[in-house]
């Protein structure tokens, strides 16, 4: 079963919400319908994928809805105003929100702009995803979670370790010197204490060996450093 994207509808208004539900149902969305501020916040249990406010709500109006939404989440939102003057547009963008349409509104319109936005933040997400993964042959690590694997294979690193192996994979080509490392790992002055460095990589390397002995990750450049190999 494909999952649908799913969309909250914030709209007090019974008609225009039964009629924005109706025509995100027929495109093979997933609506959501909130009649309130408070009732739409409630739905951050959820997986949301894009909002749609209307700013105009009994309670916590959509302006405290939208900065509420932006503490916890990036979420695209799109508002929902009869208000067509620019300051009031400007206004909301600054807020957080990420696009802006008049009532009434075309309905096709209205599906662009949904479809822009989501084409958008997944972009946008993707390439976060991507600057959080370091990848080099079948070894990846992962920055958000401190992980590091081969072939999906979990290997448990040190902090140091972790670390050592991040600075060289960031820069795969580049030959770090003993003293580069130590000084960017423990951010403090290196005094000419090499073993310390060869210890951290040569655990590194028995770590990784243990998972895949046939190839090579890190390799000595002798009387200059270390850095991945090729």
């Amino acid at each position: 079963m494909i999952n649908k994207i799913s969309i909250l509808v914030v709209e007090d208004d019974i008609d225009i919400s039964n009629m924005i539900c109706d025509l995100l149902e027929q495109n093979e969305y997933d609506s959501k319908l909130a009649y309130s501020g408070t009732e739409a916040l409630m739905y951050f249990n959820e997986n949301i994928d894009l909002v749609l406010l209307d700013l105009m709500l009994p309670g916590l109006d959509g302006e405290m809805v939208l900065q509420e939404i932006r503490k916890h989440s990036n979420v695209p939102v799109v508002g929902l105003s009869a208000k067509s003057d620019k300051a009031s547009t400007i206004h909301l963008l600054k807020s957080g929100a990420d696009d802006y349409i008049v009532k009434p509104f075309n309905n096709d319109e209205l599906l662009a702009r949904i479809e822009a936005q989501l084409r958008r933040y997944n972009k946008s997400s993707q390439l976060l995803t991507e600057k959080m993964m370091l990848k080099f042959k079948d070894l990846c690590i992962d920055l958000e979670t401190y992980s590091v694997n081969i072939s999906n294979t979990p290997i448990s690193l040190t902090k140091r370790e972790f670390l050592i192996l991040e600075l060289l994979m960031k820069s795969p080509s580049k030959v770090f010197t003993k003293p580069n490392i130590y000084e960017r790992v423990w951010n403090d002055e290196f005094y000419g204490d090499e073993n310390t460095v060869n210890v951290h990589i040569s655990n590194i390397r028995t770590k990784l060996a243990k998972v895949n002995p046939k190839k090579e990750y890190i390799q000595t450049v002798w009387g200059i450093g270390f850095k991945m190999s090729d």
